[in-house]
């Protein structure tokens, strides 16, 4: 039987999409390409090679040592996470749709690649690599659609800070500088630039505004959840650049300062098939979401407190969740344009799921996105009505679990979600509670500023 890898070079071998990156060398003056893959935090891993090469490693691929999927982590007890350091290389091959000119040096190109075991192994040879989360949901949201014929579309807000010389935010106290122009007139050069090399490299920009102290958000139009996840990871490799070249610091950091907003990346999502968008009821003009819909948003809300180890990935994560009349969630509900709810209906036919913070694995937070929503269609899962006022207030819906308000809770309520850790499968879910868990540990065993300010002098 033909192998995944085998499939894929053999794909790649005969793709337009190669004639086209070729051309493109030739034409553009290409030097180097980067050939990308994504870790289970969302960090970008991979090689430069010179772009003479590229007719071979479409097909050959390039070879990386497995632990960069775990970031290279060794944990507190010195074992080298993602298989310790005699596990096999993976594969990398490039997805060349994927292909595109960095548009800040042009003698420079990057490609996302697919993961996959090594063709030399007796057992697995050339399988998709099970810790691949870019691969992994290519698989899922394929494997959805074949089951269901839905398919997920989403657009994401990432939220993120900037610092630096030279950066300003005066606003009245007790207030908020939250969608003043005058302070996106401040930012101006960083809007610019961040949206001339967004669009120059495929991203639909539609709108932006300034939220807080130094906190912007500028959009892309949504699309395939495929699609949007390797955007946003492109959108964040446009802000570091645009940092670089003028002199400052961007950060995707879910709670930089103690009272001040945290950095937020709300999935806005919709289900469609055959071209309809499922989640809306045509020819209702209230407020409203279909029985389809409300079923998804049943099982999304279900599965909510396991999926927290993904939508907030950090110790720093959940000092979001605490930061209450911020904007951010801390209770699993839903409501009808209600902006401190988990789920919001922001429009007929969009739900906007304000869990995921600007750290989040995109990949991940929409895998375990399109499981959830499946199991709560397949189950009919009623999300109960929608609750009215402000969620910082009440008690949590007795149907659905707590919210996960720290690392350690989000470990504990990932392991007891059979359907995410389905999803994920055996290998990547261990993977994830292991790094997670010497997170966890890491900063439980460390004295912080706020220890030494609280005891130092307090007794006797």
């Amino acid at each position: 039987m033909t192998s995944a890898l085998d499939q894929h070079r053999e794909a790649n071998a005969h793709s337009p999409h190669l004639a086209a990156a070729l051309e493109a060398v030739k034409d553009r003056g290409i030097e180097y390409i980067y050939y990308q893959g994504i870790t289970v935090t969302g960090r970008v891993v991979g090689k430069v090679m010179p772009a003479r090469h590229l007719e071979r490693t479409a097909v050959k691929g390039v070879q990386q040592h497995r632990t960069a999927v775990a970031n290279l982590q060794t944990t507190r007890d010195g074992v080298l996470l993602g298989g310790g350091v005699n596990a096999a290389e993976y594969t990398a091959i490039p997805d060349l749709d994927t292909f595109a000119v960095l548009p800040w040096d042009t003698s420079f190109a990057r490609v996302f690649c697919r993961l996959y075991e090594p063709d030399h192994l007796s057992e697995n040879a050339g399988a998709a690599y099970s810790c691949d989360s870019r691969g992994l949901l290519k698989r899922v949201h394929a494997d959805f659609t074949a089951r269901t014929g839905l398919e997920m579309r989403t657009g994401c807000e990432p939220e993120m800070t900037w610092e630096g010389e030279g950066l300003e935010a005066h606003f009245r106290p007790e207030s908020s500088p939250a969608y003043h122009i005058e302070h996106l007139e401040r930012n101006r050069p960083i809007v610019k630039k961040v949206i001339a090399y967004a669009q120059a490299l495929g991203l639909d920009m539609i709108e932006g505004d300034y939220e807080d102290e130094f906190q912007v958000e500028l959009n892309f139009m949504y699309d395939h959840a495929d699609l949007t996840a390797d955007r946003l990871v492109t959108y964040r490799q446009i802000c570091k650049q645009v940092a670089r070249e003028l002199g400052i610091q961007a950060s995707f950091m879910p709670k930089p300062t103690t009272g001040q907003m945290g950095n937020g990346c709300h999935h806005n999502f919709s289900l469609w098939r055959d071209g309809v968008n499922v989640l809306e009821n045509p020819g209702v003009t209230e407020l409203h979401l279909s029985e389809e819909g409300r079923h998804a948003l049943g099982g999304l809300l279900a599965h909510s407190a396991g999926a927290m180890l993904v939508n907030g990935s950090t110790v720093n994560s959940y000092k979001r969740y605490w930061d209450a009349g911020q904007f951010a969630p801390s209770k699993i509900n839903w409501g009808l344009d209600n902006k401190t709810c988990t789920v919001r209906l922001s429009a007929n036919g969009r739900l906007e799921y304000k869990l995921p913070d600007a750290a989040v694995n995109p990949y991940l937070s929409h895998t375990l996105m399109i499981a959830a929503c499946e199991d709560g269609l397949k189950n009919a899962i009623d999300p109960g009505a929608p609750t009215v006022g402000s969620s910082y207030e009440g008690e949590q819906d007795a149907r659905f679990p707590r919210l996960p308000l720290t690392l350690g809770e989000a470990i504990a309520a990932f392991d007891s979600d059979q359907v995410i850790k389905s999803a994920f499968g055996p290998e990547l879910s261990q993977l994830l509670i292991d790094f997670h868990a010497d997170e966890w540990a890491r900063f439980c065993g460390h004295v912080t500023d706020w220890e030494r300010q609280m005891y130092w002098d307090d007794t006797p």
